[in-house]
Parts: structure tokens; sequence; C-alpha cells
């Protein structure tokens, strides 16, 4: 009975060895997942993946650097772009928001998943964004370390 256990116990030391952990860096890295047109929004999606597991930011998070005079008061970032006579132009309208912490528990931090934003459409046109314009968003992401990801573009679509 004892070897039976013995064997078990080495099978599943061997199992274990072979499970591979994803090692990611420690700054967000994003990536474009989807953008969907619905009735009534555009719901844009992010992929996301951070190696020491700090997304995100708690309600009480506002002392510095997350105050709310700081640029850090903010972890995700759309800037619109206009298309004006086959140009892309920055727009004065950023979309900054606080995502809620997603912090793993357990010794591995290492994070990947989604983050979903929906632009509603009843809140257009917003000057100087206007209905019919075509637009475009830059995207980026903050964890609480300051690492900011790289940036994606959201592929063009009209205001209805």
């Amino acid at each position: 009975m004892a070897s039976k256990v013995a064997a078990l116990a080495a099978v599943t030391l061997v199992l274990g060895a072979c499970l591979k952990r994803e090692k990611y860096p420690v700054e967000p890295v994003i990536s474009m997942k989807s953008i969907e047109m619905t009735g009534d929004s555009t719901l844009i999606t992010i992929a996301f993946t951070d190696g020491d597991g700090d997304i995100g930011l708690a309600e009480s998070d506002t002392f510095p650097p997350f105050d709310t005079s700081s640029l850090y008061y903010f972890n995700l970032y759309f800037d619109p772009q206009r298309l004006e006579n086959g140009t892309w132009t920055n727009v004065d309208l950023p979309y900054y928001y606080r995502v809620a912490p997603i912090t793993p528990t357990g010794q591995d931090k290492s994070l990947n998943g989604e983050i979903a934003w929906a632009l509603r459409t009843q809140f257009f046109p917003l000057p100087p964004l206007a209905q019919g314009d075509t637009v475009r968003f830059n995207i980026r992401l903050v964890d609480r370390a300051l690492h900011v990801s790289n940036t994606v573009t959201t592929e063009a679509f009209r205001i209805p």
C-alpha cells in the first residue's frame, strides 16, 4: 500500500511539474479584441495581460499619485480621433475611466482577461464630435505601479 501511495505521489509531482504558468511582463499589455455596434451603443473590448496582477483602482485610491488632480486618477484611457479630409486628427474630448481592482489571490499574480467599454450613442453628438463623424480611439491601460501599457487603436466607426 505504501508503495502505491509513493508511486501516486511521484506521478502527481511529475504531472504538476508539467503544468506551465504563463509569464507576462509587469507592464500591462493590451490588444484589441472587438468592436461591436448595437442599437444604442458601441461596445469596445480589449484583452490584457499583467505579470504582477496590479490592475485596477479602488474607490479609496485617492491619495497621490491617484488623487483627483493627477493624471493617474484614471487607469483606462480612450483618446478619440476624427477623420477629417482623409487625415486622423486628435479630438480634445478624452474618455478616461477607473477600472476596479482585479487582483488574483494565491502565489501566482499573473493576470489575463478582457475589459469592455460601452460608448452610448445617446450621449452623441457631443461637441466637437458630431453625428456622422468617423472616429476611432487610441486606448491604453495603467497599473497601480504606474506601468503604462502599449497603445492600441480601434477600427474606425461612424457616430450614428
